[in-house]
């Protein structure tokens, strides 16, 4: 899953990123509202983390902005130190999902994330499947034919974005923006070696078994 935070309090921000990337989350991190919203309707998130005082863009005009404006509709959980039943009433009519006041703890909001994440993709279940291969993305657990298989952290957010698009032609650029993090120096080449790793471990193995990811010559590659 790919994440936006969008935070002006740089330790908060940073404990959020740090407590997702664990989670294998992919992380973007914007300190300021117009930096966010510039984020936010660029790039393609699962979920966005919004902070309600932010500098240059307040967090209630962006939101109103990423919705009436952009069409943009990723779940947003507003973050804020007010807790009033006024701010979350103007939070939630400016177009957020969820609302949870600072201070909070971060399995909540773990859990909120996880919850947004699901509502508007069906798709996003824990557990994904392709022909005899299953990933619990709550347990980051992936098994094909019975047996486990251990993946690192970007082998697996790898995995869990060909699952979720399974039968679709992915362009190495699609890969990179879900994958990796907007300000990440990465190259199409590093595409290829990393689903290089992922073929070592998923597929070569399993030689009597059906190669589940295939390159698709001049446009990228399609699992399923």
């Amino acid at each position: 899953m790919k994440v936006l935070i969008i935070e002006d309090e740089h330790k908060i921000a940073n404990a959020i990123k740090k407590g997702l990337e664990q989670e294998s989350f992919s992380v973007d991190v914007a300190f300021d509202g117009e930096l966010g919203f510039d984020l936010a309707s660029s790039e393609d998130y699962d979920a966005i983390v919004l902070d309600l005082m932010l500098p240059k863009l307040n967090g209630l005009e962006l939101c109103r902005r990423l919705r009436q404006e952009e069409n943009v509709h990723t779940p947003i959980l507003m973050l804020t130190a007010k807790g009033q039943l006024e701010d979350r009433v103007n939070g939630l009519n400016a177009g957020a999902d969820d609302y949870l006041a600072k201070p909070f703890a971060f399995t909540e909001l773990l859990a909120r994330i996880r919850a947004l994440s699901r509502r508007p993709k069906q798709l996003l279940n824990d557990v994904l499947v392709c022909r005899n291969l299953t990933c619990n993305t709550r347990d980051f657990e992936v098994r094909r034919a019975g047996k486990k298989i251990n993946l690192s952290k970007k082998e697996f957010a790898l995995l869990e974005y060909f699952l979720r698009y399974q039968g679709k032609v992915l362009t190495k650029n699609q890969i990179i923006n879900a994958v990796w993090n907007y300000d990440s120096d990465i190259l199409p080449n590093t595409v290829e070696v990393y689903v290089g790793y992922l073929r070592n471990k998923i597929d070569r193995p399993f030689k009597n078994k059906e190669p589940l990811i295939q390159t698709v010559r001049g446009f990228g590659y399609k699992m399923g």
